[in-house]
């Protein structure tokens, strides 16, 4: 008499193989020292850093710039394991006709897409967003995994304020990206999952650390709701600073204790690595603090790196101020802020770094893609 299996009791969201690839592309991406170029900025973001150094917002000169980015030194790969990319960015060439992909695999740097489309209104809140883009992701997942792109990148946004962020807000901004994570790794790539609150406001460091303590609270809820694999998945939270125009001043110490305990109290050790935003905070400022979590001596199961875009582009723009006679000197900057940072991740950063935007803050209100 032939014995039945049991069957399991549920439906398995993924194959162990499917498993086993999202798993080990999230392990390169935050392997020891290394951290994420984000050059993912949309057309009209790329604009206005282009505007900064009076350059205009065309399409070879986007092209132009990220192949500066991409060609810089090989060394830029030891402290970059992976570039998010936008959509145009992801189909360009080298003025010498290599493909932008083709330049970053060769370096062994990991390629990774942008893919949500924006931020929308919410109704019936106080000036608070969701995100949108899930209607076609499936199928845009499939082609980008297709192309070469191995990660993606879908960002949300909350806001501190009086009646913010909203029970409606947390939940529906949990809920858009536990259906994107699952979509992407239903497509074999690596969701980085992005709920950022913002640093606008007057507010303590304690009020940020409470609301980012129940963001992600609710963002994890709604991953486990939707059975996505935790093992191939990457946070990018925000640091638990102060508001930017608070006038509480705290240290990087002060900063980084706020910042894991929030972690510690809400993300699974089970996820892969945190990959922090740098938020509009100054390029050393970025980095010190990133120095300082990695140095706090709590509980911290996860890798904490970088995926900083402009903590990590200040400089090089400042430097080539458009001209080609100055991309070195722009390739130079990206491969010691690089540097700077993969000490960073390690918690091995002494500081002091020279750059050409070092200390400027890079404070956007309520910044959009």
């Amino acid at each position: 008499m032939e014995v039945q299996k049991a069957m399991p009791a549920f439906t398995p969201a993924l194959t162990p193989a499917q498993e086993d690839e999202l798993r080990q592309i999230a392990n390169d991406i935050v392997a020891p020292g290394k951290g994420i170029l984000a050059a993912d900025e949309s057309t009209g973001t790329m604009g206005k850093r282009l505007s900064g150094i009076n350059v205009e917002n065309t399409e070879e000169n986007r092209r132009k710039y990220r192949e500066l980015l991409f060609t810089a030194d090989d060394v830029v790969s030891q402290n970059i394991s992976g570039v998010i990319l936008f959509h145009e960015t992801l189909y360009q060439k080298a003025s010498d006709g290599t493909p932008f992909l083709k330049i970053l695999k060769d370096k062994g740097i990991i390629p990774g897409i942008k893919v949500d489309k924006g931020v929308v209104p919410l109704a019936g809140t106080f000036n608070e967003c969701t995100t949108q883009g899930l209607d076609d992701l499936g199928t845009r997942c499939a082609q980008y995994k297709k192309d070469g792109a191995q990660f993606a990148k879908w960002r949300c946004v909350l806001k501190i304020g009086p009646h913010t962020p909203s029970y409606q807000s947390m939940l529906e901004n949990g809920n858009v990206l536990a259906r994107y994570a699952s979509i992407c790794q239903q497509n074999g790539l690596v969701p980085i999952v992005e709920p950022e609150v913002l640093p606008d406001g007057d507010h303590d460091i304690q009020t940020a650390q409470r609301v980012t303590e129940q963001v992600l609270a609710f963002t994890y809820k709604a991953l486990a709701d939707h059975n996505v694999f935790l093992e191939g998945t990457l946070l990018k939270p925000n640091m638990v600073t102060a508001g930017m125009s608070s006038a509480q001043k705290n240290s990087n110490e002060e900063n980084a204790r706020a910042t894991v305990q929030a972690l510690s109290r809400t993300v699974p050790p089970a996820v892969a690595g945190v990959t922090f935003l740098s938020g509009g905070q100054s390029e050393e400022d970025a980095t010190l603090n990133l120095n300082a979590i990695n140095q706090y001596p709590g509980r911290k199961p996860w890798a904490l790196t970088f995926s900083y875009g402009r903590a990590l582009q200040a400089s090089v723009l400042a430097a080539w101020q458009g001209k080609d006679e100055n991309i070195k000197a722009g390739q130079g900057e990206l491969c010691r802020r690089a540097q700077a940072n993969g000490a960073a991740a390690l918690g091995k950063y002494t500081g002091g770094s020279e750059s050409a935007a070092g200390g400027k803050s890079l404070f956007v209100a309520n910044h959009a893609y």
